[in-house]
């Protein structure tokens, strides 16, 4: 018998969704025999006592849940999200460096520096990219930093408030679609794949409009439903990270596929997993098995 520790928050268990998945998590480790953990912040000294180490909560190298990665790596002990991966995927400069490396597919892609911010160079992306224009801050995540700007004006308006928050920025070229798919792969295998239908309101899967967060819809798709290159695609840019578990976001319009981004420690909470009941499954045997 093994002992499984399962990381989380009180900010994970504030939500009946992520609560529902972890007591199937726990579940699905206990019938196959292992002892389940559940270990807050202040319990993190309990982690080398853990033969696998599975962190449910927000994943930052800035937060308390990279030194329990690093804690668990430490000790030897297999830990799902690992720090590399943590580190990779909290900075979108990294990520998609990583990505442009492999080669993986993506949508046009500039990093500019506070330097690069002149009214030459930005006008050459809009003729570059065309227009609209997606602007991100490196260190966001659930939508938040990640806007869409149609002019000049209003490149300067959000650039300059998010090079005050980091020393680069991220701009692409926008791919328009009505939903992004999500392949969720571990140990470049694949383990899910949904579609996020983006609210008509936004062009985002997640954003505040007039006050009220809007989500996305969550579609769990068969595998055979699926574009052969989307899962392909998905596991490409995950081994271009590592071999942990993540969430990569893909567009599929008219045929072309194009990574949005590569997320560590991925929702499996919202109906993600609904055509795929051995997800938990398969990330406890990875860990015990590591």
């Amino acid at each position: 018998m093994s002992r499984l520790g399962i990381f989380v928050d009180r900010k994970t268990l504030s939500n009946s969704e992520q609560l529902n998945a972890l007591i199937r998590c726990r579940d699905v480790a206990e019938n196959k025999g292992h002892e389940v953990d559940f270990i807050f912040p202040v319990d993190i000294a309990k982690i080398p006592k853990m033969d696998a180490l599975f962190i449910r909560a927000r994943t930052d190298p800035m937060n308390v849940t990279y030194v329990a990665a690093r804690m668990a790596r430490l000790h030897g002990i297999p830990v799902l999200d690992d720090p590399e991966s943590i580190r990779i995927c909290s900075d979108k400069i990294n990520m998609y460096s990583h990505l442009i490396k492999k080669q993986v597919s993506l949508p046009k892609t500039v990093f500019l520096s506070k330097h690069d911010l002149t009214v030459e160079r930005v006008t050459n992306l809009f003729d570059e990219l065309g227009t609209p224009l997606i602007v991100k801050e490196p260190s966001t995540s659930f939508s938040l930093r990640v806007e869409k700007v149609t002019d000049i004006a209003g490149f300067f308006h959000v650039a300059q408030r998010f090079i005050k928050l980091s020393d680069w920025i991220v701009v692409q070229q926008y791919v328009e679609s009505k939903y992004d798919w999500r392949v969720g792969v571990l140990n470049g295998r694949l383990l899910y794949v949904c579609k996020y239908t983006i609210p008509s309101v936004t062009f985002k899967i997640q954003a505040s409009v007039n006050g009220h967060i809007v989500y996305c819809g969550v579609e769990s798709v068969p595998e055979k439903e699926v574009p052969p290159q989307v899962v392909r695609l998905g596991i490409e840019a995950g081994n271009a990270i590592g071999r942990g578990l993540y969430g990569v976001d893909i567009k599929n319009t008219n045929g072309d596929a194009y990574v949005i981004e590569v997320n560590d420690n991925p929702s499996i909470e919202s109906g993600e997993d609904d055509c795929y009941p051995r997800v938990f499954e398969q990330i406890v045997d990875h860990l015990i098995t590591a």
